[in-house]
């Protein structure tokens, strides 16, 4: 497994995204997710205190509380590494002292859990100073409550900004990055900010990995899909986006016997970037689970990974 940047966390290639517990997945759905994904070889399971605050009836917390009850009923906590973010729940939606601190003391509840081994600034808050930020998530880490911390939607210069105000004040640093990074997405992260994560030995744990259903390979012209993120995914239905899932359906059947599939050729893909160490993906049922396991063997070769960037 790599080990997450400078820290002692060993981190399984494929990171499970808890985003769909709660929401499209039921306690039951997810629990069978969870012993699928760690039966294969996973142990690194992302959330946020917002998961899955946009469903009908929900306020948030509920995909740390199925992970909470889920870790409790296994008796998995030592075997997990645990992330979660705090900064974009309604009423919690801010990076202020006061905010981080009990928002953490929530996440730890629900999570049934006495530590977070990887706490994500969710989102970038302009209004707060960032001493004051960075303070707070430092005194997290001293208390015993947090591991190591992590950024998400951060810009290259805010990022660069907070990892000098860290080392200036001898604050624990931010150890990853979790941007929006795939094959048909690239240009918020490439570049400038990807510099910047390499310059600080950053890890990069990307999200919507998969372009939110679409590099799975099930949206395709005339194919009518019935997913919650349909719409999202469609977006990338146009030429350039067909072109991509043509050379993927090749290599995936290039790959058949080990299983290949296209989503876990996009993944791979992702794995094989500079920095990326492992891409988020979710999966409401055991069907997309075993489309995303092949990750955890599958290499694309250098002229395989090249083709692919070309496009």
């Amino acid at each position: 497994m790599p080990i997450l940047s400078t820290t002692d966390l060993n981190v399984s290639r494929l990171c499970l995204g808890g985003n769909v517990f709660g929401w499209t997945a039921d306690e039951d759905a997810s629990f069978a997710v969870l012993d699928a994904y760690t039966a294969a070889g996973g142990n690194f399971v992302d959330t946020a205190d917002v998961y899955s605050a946009w469903a009908d009836g929900n306020s948030g917390g509920e995909s740390e509380t199925i992970i909470g009850r889920w870790l409790a009923k296994r008796g998995t906590r030592d075997d997990v590494v645990i992330a979660t973010k705090v900064g974009m729940l309604a009423g919690f939606n801010n990076q202020k002292r006061d905010t981080i601190l009990s928002s953490a003391e929530r996440s730890l509840k629900r999570l049934g859990i006495d530590h977070i081994d990887l706490y994500y600034n969710h989102l970038d808050d302009p209004n707060t100073p960032l001493e004051e930020t960075l303070a707070a998530y430092d005194q997290l880490v001293r208390d015993g409550k947090v591991r190591h911390l992590a950024a998400s939607n951060f810009s290259a210069e805010r990022l660069a900004k907070a990892l000098e105000i860290q080392e200036r004040e001898g604050f624990a640093k931010f150890v990853a990055l979790q941007p929006e990074y795939n094959l048909v997405s690239r240009d918020q992260f490439e570049g400038e900010l990807q510099d910047t994560v390499a310059k600080h030995d950053l890890a990069t744990v990307p999200y919507w990995s998969l372009a939110k259903g679409f590099l799975t390979g099930k949206y395709r012209p005339g194919v009518e899909v019935q997913s919650a993120r349909a719409g999202a995914a469609s977006k990338y239905l146009d030429e350039h986006g067909l072109q991509i899932l043509e050379v993927l359906d090749e290599l995936a059947e290039t790959h058949e016997t080990h299983e290949t599939t296209v989503a876990s050729v996009a993944l791979a893909w992702l794995a094989q970037q500079p920095t990326v160490v492992a891409p988020i993906a979710s999966a409401r049922t055991l069907e997309q689970l075993s489309d995303l396991v092949p990750l955890f063997t599958l290499e694309l070769s250098q002229a395989e990974v090249d083709r692919l960037s070309a496009i």
